[in-house]
């Protein structure tokens, strides 16, 4: 069993070994020659907020059910149109009608209906966040509501990631060359790998809109800045030494 185990191992390695070999091309470092890699990055405001809440609705047969959850979704597109959007911006994810059971005793009992779904909106103007966010928690049947803020025009920040990666290898490689008492010369060969850093989404509970008789209570994202975006790139490069 243990050398079964150690060939799937063995096994494993190479498989990886081989996927590694192919993402990447094969680079023969000649004599006088530099090859080495660095890291770099850019962090820039987000340019969207992507506002992500269900709708879930359960009662004793299907028809109500489904019925309940329509309202609730009639009222969705209301906060929408109150707030100058347009309803069909707004993605459904997904959309489930399933029985609900009760499993307490030894034969299962159908005990109602319940619907699901859920619903992405992605913002571009950040002052409407705390509004919609604010009145979709006023819909009995909606929760589980996000806010995650993004970059979508990610092009110019990959550029700026790749040129402070570039810069770093450079500055290194000099730096290395001159210890060595030699100069560094034209580059040979770079590769480039970009990320962006993908933060955890955590779901935002159902805001409280009680308190003091004609209070308005500000909205928990009010007068915070947005998370800045940090997009990440690696750059191999292979100099000529003088």
């Amino acid at each position: 069993m243990k050398a079964k185990f150690s060939v799937a191992i063995f096994l494993l390695l190479l498989a990886i070994g081989m996927a590694w070999s192919q993402e990447r091309p094969t680079v023969t470092v000649q004599p006088n020659t530099l090859y080495l890699g660095a890291d770099g990055k850019f962090e820039s405001a987000p340019d969207t907020a992507i506002v992500q809440f269900n709708i879930s609705a359960q009662e004793q047969d299907s028809k109500t059910a489904y019925g309940r959850a329509g309202k609730a979704a009639e009222q969705v597109r209301e906060v929408l149109r109150s707030n100058g959007i347009d309803p069909k911006v707004a993605e459904i994810g997904y959309f489930s009608l399933d029985p609900v059971y009760d499993y307490r005793n030894s034969k299962r009992k159908l005990v109602g209906f319940r619907v699901n779904s859920s619903v992405t909106l992605k913002l571009k103007n950040f002052s409407k966040i705390g509004p919609i966010t604010q009145q979709l928690s006023d819909i009995d049947v909606t929760a589980n509501q996000s806010v995650n803020y993004t970059l979508e025009d990610i092009d110019a920040a990959k550029i700026k990631a790749v040129e402070d990666a570039f810069q770093r290898a450079r500055a290194e490689a000099s730096a290395l060359a001159h210890s060595a008492g030699r100069t560094l010369g034209e580059l040979s060969y770079a590769s480039v790998d970009t990320f962006e850093v993908v933060r955890p989404v955590m779901p935002m509970a159902r805001m409280a809109t009680a308190g003091v008789a004609g209070a308005q209570v500000a909205a928990p994202t009010e007068e915070f800045t947005p998370q800045k975006v940090t997009t990440t790139a690696h750059v191999n490069a292979l100099f000529n030494l003088k």
